[in-house]
């Protein structure tokens, strides 16, 4: 009658956690979510760092940003080096993940509670069941918050630090000794070879998010602009939901998979959000991985082999990419990422460190997906680019107040 003693105790737990949700607290029970994903990574086995393993990590990441100021002019993003366990980075990165989780968790929420509740019944019976009607919506945020906090449990085992997904999850630069050590299985390459080369582009991320002021909002700000635009197939959820045994962890991970539930709308904004972010991560991808391979030339023998081997896991996709699309309805990868980085290395030939760097200035000055298709042409054509005549407004944007600076200024957008 009551099924696995286990799973029962679970299922009560968290309904409690359901019910301790403050009202008001937003469509997913953070603290549960949390919670869950806590579990997840303890169950695999996840140690505290060690001293050692600490001294090694931030040794890395100190020797890893010297290096970086030969091959950038940003100055350096790593104010506080730490080595963190899978918890930690779970407890660390949350404030993000609810940033980016929250605008599908709502449609998820309101659709499932409508599912669970009979969306279809008259006004009047809809407010008589108003007080259950909130209650079925508070069952669907566990089950919402339970899929998340699945899914950042899932995601902890695999990452290296705070910058594997390209989007900036934390300001301090960290890596994971139990990720590190997941990467380096199958590699014949000595270890702190390995740890220092995950250590420069760790570094090299935390130089773009901390003195790029513009970049964080912009990924950040695509990323939602994309998610408002997912949709829930309501049938299809209908469909999850009927006979869904609440007892069944695993039964509710499965019912909430993401990739069954979660449509992009074919909207013109919604494409221009997807290859805004697509090509910023690119470019993200494409500037570090050259700052990185110059920075480790003729010091990491086994540099070359290690860039394909991010390079690989980043163009191919894994788990943590898999687990992102669950969270958020999207594929987060950077698809032309040898493009960006044949840009950046044609740039930096012709302008030097100083001038390819000047790009992250403005993101009026930043590449377009028309331009990956012809470095070359980019690298000749925007030499005589000027920071100091763009406008503070993008040259796009409505100016309805008058501009006591005069109108013929603001003529060094993209033509």
């Amino acid at each position: 009658m009551f099924g696995n003693p286990e799973q029962m105790a679970q299922a009560m737990r968290q309904f409690a956690d359901m019910l301790s949700a403050p009202q008001g607290s937003g469509p997913v029970n953070w603290d549960m979510a949390k919670n869950i994903a806590r579990h997840a990574v303890v169950a695999q086995g996840d140690p505290s760092v060690m001293e050692g393993e600490r001294r090694q990590i931030v040794e890395a990441l100190s020797l890893a940003d010297l290096w970086l100021n030969e091959a950038t002019t940003l100055p350096s993003g790593v104010s506080n080096p730490q080595a963190w366990s899978r918890s930690e980075w779970i407890e660390n990165t949350i404030p993000i993940w609810r940033k980016l989780c929250e605008p599908i968790a709502e449609r998820m929420v309101e659709t499932m509670g409508g599912a669970l509740g009979g969306s279809g019944l008259p006004p009047e019976a809809q407010q008589m069941a108003g007080p259950l009607m909130g209650m079925l919506k508070q069952m669907g945020g566990m089950m919402v918050g339970q899929q998340i906090g699945q899914a950042l449990g899932s995601l902890a085992r695999e990452v290296v630090g705070t910058t594997d997904i390209g989007l900036p999850l934390s300001d301090t630069a960290a890596l994971l000794p139990g990720g590190i050590s997941s990467f380096s299985e199958g590699l014949e390459i000595p270890a702190d070879e390995i740890r220092l080369y995950l250590a420069l582009r760790e570094g090299a991320h935390h130089r773009l998010f901390q003195h790029v002021p513009w970049l964080r909002s912009h990924l950040l700000g695509a990323v939602e602009e994309y998610a408002k635009g997912i949709t829930v197939d309501t049938s299809a959820l209908e469909e999850q939901i009927r006979g869904l045994d609440i007892n069944n962890p695993e039964a509710i991970q499965e019912a909430l998979s993401g990739g069954n539930l979660l449509k992009p709308e074919e909207t013109e904004r919604q494409k221009a959000a997807l290859a805004r972010l697509e090509t910023m991560l690119a470019l993200v991808e494409g500037w570090v991985a050259t700052v990185v391979d110059q920075a480790a030339e003729g010091k990491l023998p086994s540099a070359v082999a290690l860039a394909e081997t991010v390079r690989r896991r980043r163009a191919t996709g894994g788990p943590a990419e898999l687990t992102f699309g669950t969270l958020v309805g999207l594929e987060l990868r950077p698809r032309r990422l040898r493009e960006a980085g044949a840009l950046w290395r044609a740039l930096e030939s012709e302008r030097g460190l100083e001038g390819r760097d000047a790009l992250w200035g403005h993101p009026d000055l930043m590449p377009t997906a028309d331009d990956l298709d012809d470095p070359e042409a980019f690298v000749r054509g925007e030499a005589a680019w000027d920071i100091s005549q763009l406008d503070t407004k993008p040259k796009d944007e409505p100016n309805d107040e008058p501009n006591d600076e005069g109108d013929g200024e603001g003529e060094g957008g993209k033509s």
